[in-house]
């Protein structure tokens, strides 16, 4: 169902691709939007449990798109270096296609929102945390993404350094 890497010298192992998704900084979502035109936007997510989980409102266009097709796809981009005197970038990169969905379990809602506050809040005491999680909890939506085909890139350029 999922196509294959045309150029397959470049393709990253599982854990290459795994260790991206589980230190990028930012990732894109894609979605099937509004009047049959994609969606995508930048957030930030966590990837834990063999899953990636956004927070969002808990009304808005992803979770619209969502709710009409849980296919999705996203990107996250671990290096993106210029090359200019080549006319190329190095890069490396992962994509996941797969199932999203809202999560509606008060558990693992709270569980991957206290993921997502340690990720990016670590300086934070897991109290800090856990109070900013419960002040934000009415307005808080998560979503998980199952990944469903994973696959990872790099520049050419990479393999020959």
């Amino acid at each position: 169902m999922f196509r294959p890497m045309r150029r397959f010298r470049q393709a990253l192992s599982e854990e290459e691709t795994r260790s991206i998704l589980q230190n990028g900084s930012y990732g894109v979502l894609a979605v099937a939007g509004d009047g049959g035109y994609p969606y995508a936007v930048p957030l930030n997510y966590v990837y834990a449990d063999g899953k990636i989980y956004i927070h969002c409102a808990r009304t808005g266009h992803k979770l619209d798109a969502i709710a009409a097709s849980d296919k999705a796809s996203f990107c996250v981009v671990e290096k993106s270096d210029v090359w200019a005197e080549k006319l190329t970038t190095l890069f490396r990169s992962a994509i996941v296609f797969g199932r999203a969905r809202l999560v509606t379990d008060d558990t693992e809602k709270r569980q991957s929102a206290l993921k997502l506050a340690e990720k990016y809040s670590s300086c934070l005491s897991l109290e800090r945390r856990e109070q900013e999680v419960e002040r934000e909890w009415d307005a808080l939506a998560v979503i998980a993404l199952t990944p469903e085909h994973i696959s990872g890139k790099q520049a050419i350029e990479l393999l020959k350094k």
